[in-house]
């Protein structure tokens, strides 16, 4: 399976004007102008980070988690061959309703889980009016252009599962691993965290962890610019009394410097910039034994 990128997020949500208000005043991110045409019910909200219409799509629920990762193949053809090789795997797949189609705004949708019920959606070809992105609140620029939107960080207690699902269905390739214990206590098993990449030169586009997440993602990163975003972002964080999950800090493997908060549905954000990009034809695998350089407390969001 070819995926180019991470194309969009799905997030659900009990109370989408949170989302709003955290998506615009908080990441900054702009809402869609056409939000109100395709989704005139507003139980929908279309945020846009670039010149593709959304990257988040946040929709109403009776539950506040996340919803679907949505990857991007480069065309039909390639879609159709994806659906083969789900076909030949045995995964069950749904086919986009015309609705479905529509408000995703692309040509066509499949929907299919991983071992352990995370829900993807699989679609080709975006419909883009290459309206510019303007940031409420002065962001200069997301990071996408060629490397999606960012990465996600799905649970993955099936982790030997999940790890031949998305190696060698979904044709993702191992960046980094890691092994973390959440205390000092070495009696307590340790979780795997597998980084992968797809193909773009992103560090990873996904990463997999040896964990059950009630809210269905531990977490998921948008990347700017540059510090200064960063650190006005880490303001605006603080203006909104929204929860900070981690401190600033650098990771060892993709060399994100950022900071983590919590979002309306419950699951994480990274927040970052100057990642890692890379030559996957000169990239050696390695493992972690440390997350940071400095840095990246998890000790607050437990606080």
């Amino acid at each position: 399976m070819d995926i180019r990128g991470l194309g969009y997020v799905i997030a659900d949500s009990t109370d989408i004007n949170q989302w709003r208000e955290y998506g615009t005043q908080v990441l900054g991110m702009m809402e869609a102008p056409n939000s109100a045409q395709i989704a005139p019910d507003g139980d929908v909200v279309f945020l846009k980070m670039d010149d593709r219409p959304y990257r988040i799509l946040v929709r109403q629920s009776d539950r506040d988690g996340y919803g679907a990762s949505g990857w991007e193949v480069a065309n039909g053809a390639a879609f159709e061959q994806a659906l083969t090789e789900l076909a030949q795997a045995d995964i069950p797949v749904i086919r986009g309703s015309e609705a479905q189609i529509a408000q995703r705004q692309v040509q066509d949708l499949a929907i299919f889980q991983d071992p352990d019920g995370n829900t993807h959606e699989l679609f080709w070809g975006p419909a883009q009016d290459f309206a510019r992105f303007i940031s409420p609140v002065g962001v200069k620029a997301f990071i996408t252009d060629g490397l999606g939107l960012g990465h996600t960080v799905l649970p993955t207690p099936s982790f030997d599962k999940g790890v031949e699902f998305y190696t060698q269905v979904m044709g993702f390739g191992l960046s980094d691993l890691m092994k973390v214990r959440f205390t000092p206590d070495p009696a307590e098993p340790e979780k795997r965290l597998h980084f992968l990449h797809c193909n773009n030169s992103r560090h990873h586009s996904l990463a997999i962890f040896e964990c059950p997440i009630p809210s269905g993602c531990v977490h998921m990163m948008l990347e700017v610019s540059d510090m200064d975003e960063v650190g006005r972002a880490m303001d605006r964080m603080n203006a909104h009394n929204v929860k900070l999950t981690a401190t600033l800090g650098k990771h060892t493997n993709d060399e994100m410097v950022s900071f983590y908060m919590r979002t309306p549905s419950g699951f994480d954000m990274e927040y970052g910039c100057g990642g890692l990009v890379v030559d996957w034809d000169t990239h050696t695998t390695f493992e972690s034994t440390v997350v940071s350089h400095w840095g990246h407390d998890f000790s607050v969001g437990h606080q």
